[in-house]
């Protein structure tokens, strides 16, 4: 086993591990013990990952996704103090508990809450501010979905389509016979896993072949993200439930370069955040091959993030203009069928879909959300008119272990927001 890609057994709590306290990469040079390096694992690992998700471009391979000349979308302020004090109930708990209190349990790098549009809360710890970026992990998912869903809208891809119609290279593989919606929803059925407490599941694999995890001496794998995709088998049945797997992601960026002819960062920079108003320029990691990592490689400033939510909460328009298709938008939060996402497992998520990238709740306000491992997230409320963008670093990868302290949490902000205005 790898034991780099083992959680801390008696993990230290969020002060304990904040990266200013524990003065990671300080000095000139850092002394050894202090440093956290892309080639021991140590950014992976917590608590140094607290440092790393705010530093990955110090750390791997990216481009960058322009914003490009136009203007910046102001955020109003209308701070609220009585936020911190709001109280909801925790999945499984008896016990109340506070917001404030929340963040610090889930390892909250930053967050911002927007209602109506104005930053009604912001707060931010560890080695995050305002103007750094912070890696998205799956959250990226949703980007390239949005764009993947647009394209299907203008009919330049086919949804009904085999995915070799567009990446022949792919006809050896488990995803031969996989439509291009199925690959849209994850309803693939495919012989690779997404467990992160598996130093052997083909998560790792991937990330390894994608140069996003150091290689052991000797290593003879996949080179490149593309070189992998080839190598995984088919298990089960396309199409007939929900199984989470970053790697369909990664096909659909794919077909979107192939379709386009350009590279996911100028798709996303010209299709999103050059016309959403964003503060700064975002970035995304590539492999050995300049290829973006489509499944968890953007990265963001927060108030970015949470512009981008904004958005999608406007019917897909920003700065007056139209990003992406209210159809598509509406899509999305619409969700797919909750039967099919049943036998994934996700216990804290009962009644939800996947759509398009999206996570689905089906609640009665409309809500859905992007989701990344550590806790990364971004929470939108119609009803509400509120959305929550948020960064974090938990030492426990899979959003399992963060969502009893996060989901109902977004809802009870939700219903004070609605209640107090």
């Amino acid at each position: 086993m790898n034991t780099h890609l083992q959680p801390t057994p008696v993990p230290l709590d969020a002060m304990e591990s904040d990266p200013r306290h524990m003065a990671w990469m300080v000095g000139t040079p850092p002394p050894p013990q202090k440093r956290v390096r892309f080639d021991d694992g140590s950014m992976l690992r917590f608590p140094q990952n607290r440092w790393a998700n705010s530093n990955y471009r110090n750390l791997v391979p990216t481009k960058v996704i322009s914003r490009g000349p136009g203007p910046v979308v102001t955020l109003e302020r209308a701070d609220r103090q009585d936020l911190d004090a709001l109280q909801f109930q925790p999945i499984g708990s008896s016990t109340p508990m506070r917001w404030d209190q929340s963040l610090l349990t889930n390892y909250t790098d930053g967050i911002v809450v927007l209602h109506r549009g104005r930053i009604v809360y912001e707060r931010y710890a560890g080695a995050l501010n305002a103007d750094t970026p912070h890696i998205a992990f799956s959250v990226t998912k949703s980007f390239i979905g949005c764009i993947g869903a647009c394209l299907v809208y203008e009919g330049l891809i086919d949804e009904t389509a085999m995915v070799t119609h567009y990446i022949p290279e792919l006809a050896g593989s488990g995803f031969a016979d996989a439509t291009v919606r199925q690959v849209l929803d994850m309803t693939t059925g495919l012989d690779y896993s997404e467990d992160y407490t598996d130093s052997e599941a083909g998560i790792w694999h991937h990330a390894r072949a994608g140069g996003l995890l150091f290689r052991p001496t000797g290593y003879q794998g996949p080179d490149s993200f593309y070189e992998f995709l080839p190598t995984v088998k088919k298990q089960g049945v396309h199409g007939a439930h929900f199984s989470y797997k970053t790697i369909n992601t990664d096909v659909l960026g794919w077909i979107i370069q192939r379709v386009t002819g350009m590279s996911l960062a100028d798709n996303l920079s010209q299709r999103i955040w050059s016309l959403l108003g964003a503060e700064h320029d975002a970035y995304i990691t590539v492999d050995s091959a300049g290829t973006e990592f489509a499944g968890a490689g953007l990265n963001t400033t927060l108030r970015d993030l949470a512009r981008f939510g904004e958005m999608m909460r406007n019917g897909g328009r920003a700065l007056g203009q139209k990003l992406l298709y209210p159809e598509v938008v509406a899509d999305i939060s619409r969700g797919a069928n909750p039967a099919q996402f049943v036998s994934a497992g996700y216990h804290t998520l009962p009644g939800w879909s996947y759509r398009s990238m999206w996570w689905i709740s089906h609640n009665p306000h409309g809500a859905y959300m992007a989701r990344g491992i550590h806790g990364q997230a971004l929470y939108i409320d119609p009803l509400a008119e509120m959305v929550i963008a948020r960064y974090g670093s938990h030492h426990i990868a899979g959003n399992l272990g963060i969502d009893p302290h996060s989901i109902p949490a977004y809802h009870a902000m939700a219903l004070h927001l609605m209640q107090s205005n």
